[in-house]
């Protein structure tokens, strides 16, 4: 038991105007600071009430604090503080369903924004449609006034409001998936649909759903973190996040209303189409990250920092970007796509910041579609060279085998990890178990893994990781001179 003092807030807390869906570590490492940076720069009533779809952890951490944490800015040269106030209460969705509803039906809730990861979204990752027979789906289109899914919440609230004769909220998605707006539109507006056309019609009419860009690089926090914030503050954080110096959002300015927070006045680029930044970042940072995750686990690295620092695998992301992922990216406005990587490979060598393989490993079947297969696709379609970014997705299927090269259990964290594991331990024989596993459709279009130059690549990839391992592998890759 420790005897520090509790943070708590010292100031009082903002009227609420955001509803956030999914409370977690990246929330508050990035909506939250900027929120926080938003409010002190520019003011407004944007104070946030922070709703868990799941776990009673995030308000049994914040609740004692008064929504108050602290933001720890991991920096090469060392740590620097931020008690960030945005959140002005916190509440837990099972507990009571309907507390969540009223709150986000309320007039004076502008938006209502989601970090909920790529399968809270319950949608088919290959399509991006609705799944109708997803468990909590099904119970929302039951049991609407008792919803469990983000989705069901949404079109509960937007019923309520519609029924009331009130605008919609903004729904802001700030998830990394691509064109993250127009995917949370579509299986809001399929929800709507199964409950009534007329909601259907109205939210498609009325409401909006920006897309957004959001990037800053937030390891899990842990014990030690929490121990070392209370070493250096002289106070106990139960809800403290630490994160890199960077940070970067790009949002589409398209609200109900024009009425938001004045984002830009922390650095927030308001934009009236986010699609190229999107695709650099999915692309050049998430693709390699997961790349990374996959390979670098493979090879015995617990962090990004540990895989960067390897000359093996640094070259790797290095030639991953010049010859199989630049080639498919338009250059936003305002960016240098070479310069961009280069400060990508700096901010993965931060020593200060211990992102674990094993985390961005965690749900590669809701991510591989964004990050490398629509990469892949362009490249077979241009006829250009995919052999790395198809030894990734060979990692990825031998990481959801869940052994790993040691012989040692992997603790795969995925929705369909227990699918993914037998279809891998049905197969008889290597080349048979990346046949089995391309046509798992809800990762991998049909289109694409029916290609024979893709398929022919990932088994080539897959059999030499089981003979010779990770890093021999890309040990055998020719590099590309600079």
């Amino acid at each position: 038991m420790s005897t520090l003092p509790r943070l708590t807030r010292q100031t009082p807390t903002a009227p609420i105007g955001i509803v956030h869906l999914g409370p977690g570590a990246f929330f508050r490492a990035f909506m939250g600071s900027f929120t926080h940076d938003a409010m002190a720069a520019a003011g407004g009533d944007w104070g946030i009430l922070a709703v868990s779809l799941r776990s009673a952890g995030p308000r049994d951490q914040l609740a004692p604090q008064r929504g108050v944490y602290t933001g720890v800015t991991l920096a090469p040269e060392g740590p620097s503080f931020d008690q960030i106030t945005a959140i002005s209460d916190i509440l837990v969705a099972p507990e009571d369903p309907g507390a969540v509803v009223a709150a986000m039906a309320r007039k004076e809730v502008q938006i209502v924004s989601l970090t909920i990861t790529e399968k809270g979204y319950c949608h088919a990752p290959a399509t991006g449609d609705l799944n109708l027979d997803h468990p909590d789906i099904a119970h929302d289109l039951a049991q609407p006034e008792a919803p469990r899914s983000a989705v069901g919440f949404l079109v509960r609230a937007l019923a309520v409001r519609h029924a009331a004769g009130l605008p919609p909220f903004t729904v802001l998605s700030c998830d990394n998936l691509p064109d993250n707006g127009a995917l949370t539109r579509r299986v809001v507006l399929r929800f709507a649909e199964e409950v009534s056309p007329d909601l259907a019609a109205w939210i498609a009419e009325e409401g909006r759903f920006p897309a957004t860009m959001v990037d800053r690089i937030t390891p899990a926090t842990t014990p030690e973190d929490i121990a070392a914030l209370a070493e250096a503050q002289g106070y106990e954080d139960l809800a403290c996040v630490s994160h890199e110096p960077f940070r970067q959002w790009v949002i589409e300015d398209d609200f109900v209303g024009s009425t938001r927070p004045a984002w830009e006045a922390a650095g927030a680029q308001l934009v009236a189409d986010v699609a190229a930044h999107e695709t650099m970042k999915l692309r050049c940072l998430n693709g390699t990250h997961s790349a990374l995750a996959y390979l670098g686990y493979l090879s015995g690295h617990e962090t990004i920092a540990d895989c960067a620092a390897d000359p093996v695998l640094r070259q790797f992301c290095q030639d991953l970007w010049t010859a199989e992922i630049l080639p498919t990216v338009a250059q936003p406005q305002g960016e240098d796509l070479p310069a961009y990587c280069a400060a990508l490979m700096a901010r993965y060598e931060n020593p200060s910041i211990r992102h674990r393989t094993w985390q961005i490993a965690m749900d590669g079947s809701q991510k591989l579609p964004q990050r490398l297969l629509g990469t892949i696709a362009d490249n077979l379609a241009a006829g250009r060279d995919i052999s790395r970014l198809a030894l990734a997705v060979a990692a990825w299927m031998c990481y959801v085998g869940g052994i790993d090269e040691a012989g040692e259990p992997i603790d795969v964290r995925d929705p369909l990890a227990e699918h993914l594991r037998a279809v891998s331990d049905s197969a008889e024989d290597p080349e048979e178990r990346v046949r089995a596993l391309l046509g798992v459709q809800d990762v991998f279009d049909p289109n694409l893994a029916e290609n024979e130059d893709f398929a022919e690549a990932v088994t080539k990839a897959y059999l030499s990781l089981c003979a010779k391992g990770a890093r021999a592998t890309m040990a055998t890759i020719e590099p590309i001179q600079a």
